[in-house]
């Protein structure tokens, strides 16, 4: 029977969906279906959480996880970071791929946060946006898991799903931003995008969702874009790899 109204709504619902209360009810379920969702990157405190997210770009949160132990065991600071050989912090990050270009820009943000912040990791967006390497979605990933300043963060999986869920046609991160602020209220923004990654990295794939076990697909306007059956789509559902 749901996989009978999904159908019937992917034919005649818009793509764009405008309607608050049914946005809300969508992230009511994924609630229910991700009550651990968080950010998977392994950090503490709002320096560690900013170089793991800068590193995290063209590359997973698990493999961050496998280097940053060992870059914040030598260089537990920014001050140790600024003043770190650059050759040394390359060797350490080399596993992520691109390496002289992260260890250079870690490096780099490290002096101007020692130069211009007093080796503080600024609780504004403004004052990040201004380090090498950070953009919008890394700042809001710092402010709201270590400040808990509300911030919307855009990434691949935030975009893929709010697309399926007919809440932006936008394909630019900026634009999402700006859709998904409209349809919730700030105090639900940070934990609206980790339910969104979970469900785009354990469920909703960029090939193959797993459409058939979607939590949501009663909802959803892209239902049938993977597997509709329950027991093929089962097999598609990653689990946390923590």
């Amino acid at each position: 029977m749901l996989r009978l109204m999904a159908a019937s709504f992917t034919a005649s619902r818009p793509r764009r969906e405008g309607c608050r209360a049914c946005a809300n009810k969508v992230v009511s379920v994924l609630a229910k279906a991700y009550p651990d969702a968080c950010c998977e990157l392994h950090y503490d405190g709002p320096y560690q959480l900013l170089v793991a997210t800068v590193l995290s770009a063209q590359t997973t949160d698990r493999r961050v996880n496998t280097v940053t132990p060992t870059l914040f065991n030598r260089w537990p600071d920014t001050q140790t970071l600024a003043d770190a050989d650059v050759g040394e912090v390359e060797a350490v990050v080399a596993p992520l791929g691109f390496g002289p270009t992260r260890a250079e820009r870690l490096v780099s943000m490290a002096t101007q946060l020692v130069d211009d912040f007093d080796g503080v990791v600024p609780d504004d967006l403004d004052s990040l946006v201004t380090l090498p390497g950070v953009g919008r979605k890394t700042a809001n990933v710092v402010l709201g898991n270590a400040y808990g300043v509300p911030g919307i963060t855009p990434d691949t999986h935030v975009m893929r799903v709010s697309r399926r869920l007919g809440w932006t046609d936008a394909t630019t991160p900026a634009k999402v931003e700006v859709d998904l602020a409209e349809l919730f209220d700030p105090s639900e923004w940070v934990m609206l995008c980790h339910r969104l990654i979970w469900h785009g990295r354990r469920s909703c794939h960029s090939r193959r969702p797993a459409c058939g076990v979607c939590p949501v697909a009663e909802w959803c306007p892209s239902f049938g874009e993977g597997p509709t059956d329950p027991e093929k789509a089962a097999v598609l559902v990653r689990e946390p790899r923590r």
